[in-house]
């Protein structure tokens, strides 16, 4: 069948095996076509697909049109690493400009997942945002936002708060008609009540916290996709307090690109950074030039990824 724009939805709801498409003729169900199915590559929510529709029943995906960005993550089908047999790479959602990676400035922050959203998201293509909320329950604003800057240079960061409005103008920048904007973060941090208040009106339900551990109730319990008055389409993803990495080389070398200079100016190639001489990081650390959080924690990335790559290929250890 020749592509047009007629028979092209967009995915805006899974559930197991049946889709929420949207389009300029509005809602419909679909299935996937036999060949898709056995194909083994399913839509996500986000993805454009060519549709065989069909008035009197479900219509027909037939065919997912070329992703231009993505977000995915491991899949151990709920097995510890010890007793997967090979990883997958499940994607997540897709076709989104900006993720906003949200975290509240409570127990929930943690530089290091901070650092696993931006590697992820520069390795699918996205820019990333990372929005810390409640901000006026934070007495160091000013610190978390250093904390993340040091972590990458390579995404904007904006403190909020819903009650008081602070920061909120700056957000504007991105809620753009024809942009797509991929949430991601913990439950219970903000996300919903974000929304809404950009928003001007409840387009998200919204949870509470317990407060003597910081963790969030599920308001959200699957991806979806929803478009705002003012023509912004919104892919909502369930709250995750983890997230693992799979194979994202060029995603873990941009967000720590200043790392990776330096190991051309080592003295060795196969420089382990370690006991060798003329070492350029250890140099840069030495000097103050490189934060020893900042390479442990790149360390702790890369032998992750390089730990799920091996998975993904195939081998135990």
């Amino acid at each position: 069948m020749k592509t047009n724009e007629n028979n092209i939805m967009r995915v805006s709801e899974v559930q197991r095996e049946r889709y929420t498409l949207i389009g300029e003729m509005g809602e419909i169900d679909a299935k996937l076509k036999g060949n898709l199915y056995n194909s083994g590559e399913y839509p996500v929510v986000g993805d454009y697909v060519e549709v065989i529709f069909n008035p009197y029943g479900d219509s027909l995906i037939e065919k997912i049109l070329e992703r231009k960005t993505y977000l995915s993550r491991p899949d151990r089908s709920g097995h510890a690493d010890g007793y997967v047999k090979t990883l997958v790479e499940q994607p997540m959602a897709a076709n989104f400009d900006y993720v906003f990676i949200v975290t509240s400035l409570n127990q929930n922050f943690n530089a290091g997942r901070i650092a696993r959203y931006i590697a992820i998201t520069v390795q699918g293509g996205g820019t990333p945002v990372v929005i810390l909320s409640k901000a006026d329950l934070c007495e160091n604003v000013s610190g978390y936002i250093a904390e993340v800057k040091s972590v990458s240079d390579k995404t904007d960061v904006i403190a909020i708060s819903s009650v008081t409005g602070a920061g909120m103008s700056e957000l504007q920048k991105y809620f753009r008609s024809g942009v797509t904007i991929a949430l991601i973060g913990s439950s219970g941090v903000g996300k919903s009540t974000m929304l809404n208040a950009i928003a001007g009106k409840e387009v998200m339900k919204t949870s509470s916290i317990r407060e003597e551990d910081g963790k969030g109730r599920h308001t959200t319990t699957y991806r979806h996709l929803f478009k705002l008055d003012n023509g912004v389409t919104v892919i909502d993803t369930p709250g995750m307090r983890e997230i693992g990495v799979c194979d994202i080389d060029e995603g873990i070398d941009n967000t720590f690109s200043d790392i990776t200079d330096l190991f051309s100016q080592c003295r060795f190639s196969n420089c382990r950074h370690d006991t060798e001489p003329n070492c350029a990081v250890k140099k840069a650390l030495e000097a103050g030039e490189l934060n020893e959080k900042r390479w442990r924690l790149y360390q702790r990335l890369y032998d992750e990824n390089f730990k799920a790559k091996r998975m993904k290929a195939g081998y135990r250890k």
